[in-house]
Protein backbone atom coordinates (compact mmCIF):
# COMPACT_ATOMS: atom_id res chain seq x y z
CA UNK A 1 0.00 0.00 0.00
CA UNK A 2 1.10 3.83 -0.93
CA UNK A 3 2.18 5.52 2.04
CA UNK A 4 0.97 9.57 1.78
CA UNK A 5 2.69 10.78 5.07
CA UNK A 6 6.12 9.42 6.96
CA UNK A 7 7.01 10.82 9.98
CA UNK A 8 10.10 10.01 11.50
CA UNK A 9 11.96 11.02 14.91
CA UNK A 10 9.68 14.12 15.09
CA UNK A 11 10.15 16.49 18.54
CA UNK A 12 9.41 20.25 18.30
CA UNK A 13 10.52 21.99 21.53
CA UNK A 14 9.54 25.48 21.69
CA UNK A 15 11.67 28.66 24.06
CA UNK A 16 9.65 30.47 26.50
CA UNK A 17 10.71 32.35 29.18
CA UNK A 18 13.64 31.29 28.91
CA UNK A 19 13.26 27.31 29.13
CA UNK A 20 12.44 25.20 26.60
CA UNK A 21 9.32 23.44 26.61
CA UNK A 22 8.67 20.20 24.54
CA UNK A 23 5.71 19.48 23.07
CA UNK A 24 6.47 16.77 20.74
CA UNK A 25 9.18 14.25 21.33
CA UNK A 26 10.22 11.21 18.68
CA UNK A 27 7.12 10.75 17.33
CA UNK A 28 7.02 7.81 14.42
CA UNK A 29 4.50 6.49 12.30
CA UNK A 30 3.31 6.43 8.48
CA UNK A 31 -0.11 6.81 7.11
CA UNK A 32 -1.30 4.74 3.97
CA UNK A 33 -3.05 6.22 1.34
CA UNK A 34 -6.85 5.95 1.83
CA UNK A 35 -7.29 4.95 5.19
CA UNK A 36 -8.83 6.63 8.09
CA UNK A 37 -7.35 7.48 11.35
CA UNK A 38 -7.78 8.96 14.80
CA UNK A 39 -4.76 10.83 16.65
CA UNK A 40 -5.93 10.86 20.03
CA UNK A 41 -5.32 12.49 23.43
CA UNK A 42 -6.04 14.70 26.39
CA UNK A 43 -5.93 18.99 25.80
CA UNK A 44 -1.94 19.87 25.98
CA UNK A 45 -1.08 16.74 24.87
CA UNK A 46 0.75 17.98 21.40
CA UNK A 47 -2.55 16.82 19.08
CA UNK A 48 -2.99 20.21 17.16
CA UNK A 49 0.70 20.89 16.96
CA UNK A 50 1.16 17.47 15.28
CA UNK A 51 -1.37 18.26 13.34
CA UNK A 52 0.36 22.20 12.34
CA UNK A 53 3.68 19.67 11.49
CA UNK A 54 2.41 17.16 9.60
CA UNK A 55 0.69 19.82 6.87
CA UNK A 56 3.78 21.73 6.88
CA UNK A 57 2.21 24.75 8.61
CA UNK A 58 4.97 24.94 11.13
CA UNK A 59 8.23 23.52 11.12
CA UNK A 60 9.81 20.15 13.58
CA UNK A 61 12.74 20.84 15.99
CA UNK A 62 14.29 17.47 14.77
CA UNK A 63 12.92 14.90 12.31
CA UNK A 64 10.96 14.58 9.37
CA UNK A 65 7.86 14.89 7.57
CA UNK A 66 7.47 13.18 4.20
CA UNK A 67 3.94 14.25 2.55
CA UNK A 68 3.38 12.93 -0.61
CA UNK A 69 6.66 11.62 -1.03
CA UNK A 70 7.90 15.32 -0.79
CA UNK A 71 10.29 16.06 2.19
CA UNK A 72 8.42 19.51 4.01
CA UNK A 73 11.63 20.20 6.34
CA UNK A 74 13.21 21.07 2.61
CA UNK A 75 10.85 23.50 1.21
CA UNK A 76 10.83 27.49 1.89
CA UNK A 77 7.24 28.71 3.68
CA UNK A 78 6.13 29.51 -0.14
CA UNK A 79 6.59 26.03 -1.41
CA UNK A 80 4.84 24.01 1.61
CA UNK A 81 1.94 26.64 0.98
CA UNK A 82 2.20 25.11 -2.40
CA UNK A 83 2.27 21.39 -1.46
CA UNK A 84 -1.33 21.94 0.86
CA UNK A 85 -2.87 24.02 -1.83
CA UNK A 86 -2.33 20.97 -3.93
CA UNK A 87 -2.42 17.61 -1.82
CA UNK A 88 -3.85 18.95 1.27
CA UNK A 89 -7.72 19.59 2.88
CA UNK A 90 -8.52 20.98 6.45
CA UNK A 91 -11.31 21.26 8.50
CA UNK A 92 -11.56 23.23 11.47
CA UNK A 93 -13.45 23.07 14.91
CA UNK A 94 -14.39 26.66 14.54
CA UNK A 95 -14.91 26.92 10.97
CA UNK A 96 -13.39 29.64 9.63
CA UNK A 97 -15.19 30.54 7.25
CA UNK A 98 -14.61 34.02 5.79
CA UNK A 99 -17.44 36.40 6.92
CA UNK A 100 -18.11 38.82 3.99
CA UNK A 101 -17.99 35.80 1.82
CA UNK A 102 -21.54 33.71 0.85
CA UNK A 103 -21.10 29.94 1.15
CA UNK A 104 -20.70 29.70 -2.38
CA UNK A 105 -17.94 31.98 -2.64
CA UNK A 106 -16.38 30.47 0.94
CA UNK A 107 -15.96 27.05 -1.39
CA UNK A 108 -14.97 29.22 -4.44
CA UNK A 109 -11.76 30.61 -2.70
CA UNK A 110 -8.99 27.80 -3.08
CA UNK A 111 -10.28 27.14 -6.93
CA UNK A 112 -9.65 30.39 -7.01
CA UNK A 113 -6.04 30.46 -5.84
CA UNK A 114 -5.74 27.23 -7.78
CA UNK A 115 -6.54 29.49 -11.24
CA UNK A 116 -8.84 26.74 -12.08
CA UNK A 117 -12.03 27.24 -14.64
CA UNK A 118 -15.28 26.71 -13.42
CA UNK A 119 -14.81 27.46 -10.34
CA UNK A 120 -18.26 28.41 -9.84
CA UNK A 121 -19.58 25.06 -11.18
CA UNK A 122 -17.22 23.09 -9.12
CA UNK A 123 -18.11 25.16 -5.64
CA UNK A 124 -21.76 24.66 -6.75
CA UNK A 125 -21.19 20.86 -7.13
CA UNK A 126 -19.64 20.35 -4.29
CA UNK A 127 -22.33 22.14 -1.89
CA UNK A 128 -24.97 19.90 -3.35
CA UNK A 129 -22.96 17.24 -2.48
CA UNK A 130 -23.08 18.45 1.17
CA UNK A 131 -26.66 19.39 0.85
CA UNK A 132 -26.48 22.81 0.89
CA UNK A 133 -26.79 23.44 -2.38
CA UNK A 134 -29.59 26.00 -1.45
CA UNK A 135 -27.47 27.67 0.73
CA UNK A 136 -25.01 29.18 -1.51
CA UNK A 137 -25.94 32.62 -1.29
CA UNK A 138 -26.43 32.62 2.23
CA UNK A 139 -23.17 34.17 4.48
CA UNK A 140 -22.24 32.43 7.68
CA UNK A 141 -23.75 34.09 9.84
CA UNK A 142 -26.84 33.28 8.32
CA UNK A 143 -26.25 29.74 8.67
CA UNK A 144 -26.10 26.80 11.65
CA UNK A 145 -23.04 25.80 12.86
CA UNK A 146 -24.02 21.97 11.04
CA UNK A 147 -24.21 24.32 7.58
CA UNK A 148 -21.20 25.80 8.37
CA UNK A 149 -19.15 22.85 9.06
CA UNK A 150 -20.47 21.41 5.73
CA UNK A 151 -19.58 24.61 3.81
CA UNK A 152 -15.80 24.03 5.19
CA UNK A 153 -16.33 20.58 4.30
CA UNK A 154 -17.15 20.98 0.74
CA UNK A 155 -14.02 23.90 0.90
CA UNK A 156 -11.94 21.16 1.93
CA UNK A 157 -12.78 18.90 -0.79
CA UNK A 158 -12.53 21.52 -3.84
CA UNK A 159 -8.89 20.68 -4.43
CA UNK A 160 -9.61 17.16 -4.22
CA UNK A 161 -6.96 16.57 -1.64
CA UNK A 162 -5.13 13.66 -1.38
CA UNK A 163 -5.34 13.90 2.60
CA UNK A 164 -7.56 15.64 4.76
CA UNK A 165 -6.54 16.87 8.25
CA UNK A 166 -10.21 17.44 10.83
CA UNK A 167 -9.22 18.97 13.91
CA UNK A 168 -12.48 18.01 16.39
CA UNK A 169 -14.38 18.56 13.34
CA UNK A 170 -17.98 18.07 15.47
CA UNK A 171 -16.54 19.84 18.54
CA UNK A 172 -18.79 22.89 18.24
CA UNK A 173 -21.53 20.78 17.41
CA UNK A 174 -24.65 18.62 18.71
CA UNK A 175 -25.28 15.31 18.66
CA UNK A 176 -27.39 15.16 15.91
CA UNK A 177 -25.56 17.34 13.14
CA UNK A 178 -22.34 15.90 14.41
CA UNK A 179 -23.52 12.18 13.54
CA UNK A 180 -24.22 13.54 9.95
CA UNK A 181 -20.94 15.94 9.78
CA UNK A 182 -19.23 12.29 10.20
CA UNK A 183 -21.11 10.55 7.80
CA UNK A 184 -20.30 13.04 5.38
CA UNK A 185 -16.65 12.75 5.86
CA UNK A 186 -16.37 9.20 5.91
CA UNK A 187 -18.63 9.16 2.56
CA UNK A 188 -16.32 11.61 1.05
CA UNK A 189 -13.39 9.91 2.09
CA UNK A 190 -14.98 6.33 0.55
CA UNK A 191 -16.25 7.96 -2.57
CA UNK A 192 -13.27 10.57 -3.34
CA UNK A 193 -10.52 8.17 -2.06
CA UNK A 194 -9.14 11.05 0.51
CA UNK A 195 -6.81 9.79 3.70
CA UNK A 196 -8.49 11.35 6.70
CA UNK A 197 -6.74 11.94 9.82
CA UNK A 198 -9.18 13.06 12.28
CA UNK A 199 -7.27 15.46 15.19
CA UNK A 200 -9.81 14.19 18.41
CA UNK A 201 -10.63 13.94 22.30
CA UNK A 202 -13.97 12.01 21.25
CA UNK A 203 -13.32 8.18 21.57
CA UNK A 204 -16.68 7.49 19.93
CA UNK A 205 -15.52 9.08 16.64
CA UNK A 206 -12.09 7.79 17.12
CA UNK A 207 -13.73 3.99 17.26
CA UNK A 208 -14.70 4.79 13.52
CA UNK A 209 -11.71 4.89 12.07
CA UNK A 210 -9.13 2.15 10.72
CA UNK A 211 -6.65 3.12 13.55
CA UNK A 212 -6.06 5.12 16.43
CA UNK A 213 -2.77 6.92 17.65
CA UNK A 214 -2.95 8.03 20.85
CA UNK A 215 -0.37 10.51 22.34
CA UNK A 216 0.20 11.47 25.74
CA UNK A 217 2.63 14.18 27.25
CA UNK A 218 3.74 14.72 23.87
CA UNK A 219 4.60 11.42 22.89
CA UNK A 220 3.09 8.27 20.58
CA UNK A 221 2.39 6.02 23.26
CA UNK A 222 -0.49 3.58 21.51
CA UNK A 223 -1.07 2.77 17.82
CA UNK A 224 -3.96 0.68 17.32
CA UNK A 225 -6.05 -1.03 14.53
CA UNK A 226 -9.65 -0.95 14.93
CA UNK A 227 -12.01 -3.70 12.82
Amino acid sequence: METILNISDLSKTYQSAGRSLTVLEQINFSITAGSTNAIVGPSGSGKTTLLGLCAGLDRSSTGTVELNNINLGRLSEDQRAQVRNQYVGFIFQNFQLLPTLTALENVMVPLELRGEKNCKARATELLDKVGLADRGHHYPAQLSGGEQQRVSIARAFSNRPKLLFADEPTGNLDAETSEKVVKLLFDLNKDAGTTLVLITHDLELAAKTQRILRIKGGRLIADEKNN
